[in-house]
C-alpha cells in the first residue's frame, strides 16, 4: 500500500486526472448551484435565508473530514515514519482551513437572521472556531520551523491534539443546551431533512468534495516539484 503512495507514483496519477476532477467539479457545482438556489423550497420558518444551509453545511462537513484525514495520517508520521504522510496532511491543510473559515462566516451569516445575532458562543460555533486555530496552529509549524523534521514532529502532535475536538463538535448539540439545531442528517438514526433539500445538500457536499480534492492535488503537485528541484527524488 505504501508503494501506491510513493510521490513520483503519485505524481503520475495527479497529471491524468486533475483535469478530469476540474471538470468534473465544474459541473457538479452547476447542478448543485440550480438545485439549492433555484428548485429546493424555502423553509416554512426561515424563507429563503435556509439556503445558506447549502453552503454552510457542506464546508463543515467538509473540514471536518479533512481535519480527521491529518490526524489519523499524524498517527502514521509519528508511528511508520513515512515522511510522505506528512506531504499528504500538509497538501489538505489549506483547504480543510478554507472550508472551516467558510463554515464559520457562512453560519454566522446565518445566525443573524436565525438567531438575531452575529455571534453567540455556543458550543458547536465555539469548538468550530477551536478547530480552525488548530488548523492555523498546524499550518503556521510549517512555516516556524526551519527543520522539516521539526515541522513533521510538531504539525503531527498539533493533529493528534486537535483530534479530541472532533468528537466534542459532533456531540456539542447533544451534550448541552446549544442555540444551534441538533443533527438532521444522521447515519444510525432517521434523517429528518426533507428530500427535496437532502438531494442538493448532498450534490453540492460532492461539489466541495470535488473541489477540496483538487486544491490538495494542485497544493501535493508544487510540494513535489519543490522536493524535486532540490534535489531529493526520494522522501
Amino acid at each position: 500500500m505504501l508503494n501506491y503512495l510513493n510521490p513520483q507514483n503519485f505524481l503520475k496519477i495527479i497529471n491524468k486526472i486533475q483535469k478530469f476532477i476540474l471538470i468534473l467539479f465544474l459541473l457538479v457545482l452547476a447542478l448543485g448551484l440550480i438545485e439549492a438556489l433555484v428548485l429546493s423550497p424555502e423553509d416554512y420558518k426561515q424563507s429563503d435565508s435556509v439556503r445558506i444551509m447549502y453552503v454552510h453545511v457542506p464546508a463543515a462537513w467538509i473540514s471536518l473530514g479533512i481535519f480527521s484525514v491529518i490526524s489519523f495520517l499524524s498517527f502514521g508520521i509519528l508511528i511508520f515514519k513515512n515522511k510522505n504522510f506528512s506531504l499528504i496532511t500538509k497538501s489538505l491543510a489549506p483547504s480543510g482551513f478554507v472550508f472551516n473559515v467558510i463554515a464559520l462566516v457562512t453560519g454566522s451569516i446565518w445566525g443573524k437572521p436565525t438567531w438575531g445575532t452575529w455571534w453567540a458562543w455556543d458550543a458547536r460555533i465555539t469548538s468550530m472556531l477551536l478547530l480552525a486555530l488548530f488548523y492555523l496552529l498546524f499550518i503556521l509549524s510549517w512555516r516556524v520551523f526551519d527543520d522539516s523534521n521539526k515541522a513533521i514532529k510538531y504539525s503531527s502532535y498539533i493533529a493528534i491534539l486537535g483530534l479530541i475536538n472532533i468528537p466534542i463538535i459532533k456531540f456539542s448539540v447533544d451534550w448541552w443546551t446549544t442555540l444551534h439545531q441538533p443533527s438532521s442528517v444522521n447515519i444510525l438514526k432517521d434523517t429528518t431533512i426533507h428530500s427535496s433539500m437532502l438531494f442538493p445538500l448532498a450534490i453540492m457536499t460532492a461539489a466541495f468534495a470535488l473541489f477540496s480534492l483538487l486544491i490538495f492535488l494542485m497544493k501535493y503537485n508544487t510540494e513535489l516539484i519543490k522536493i524535486k528541484n532540490k534535489g531529493l527524488d526520494r522522501l
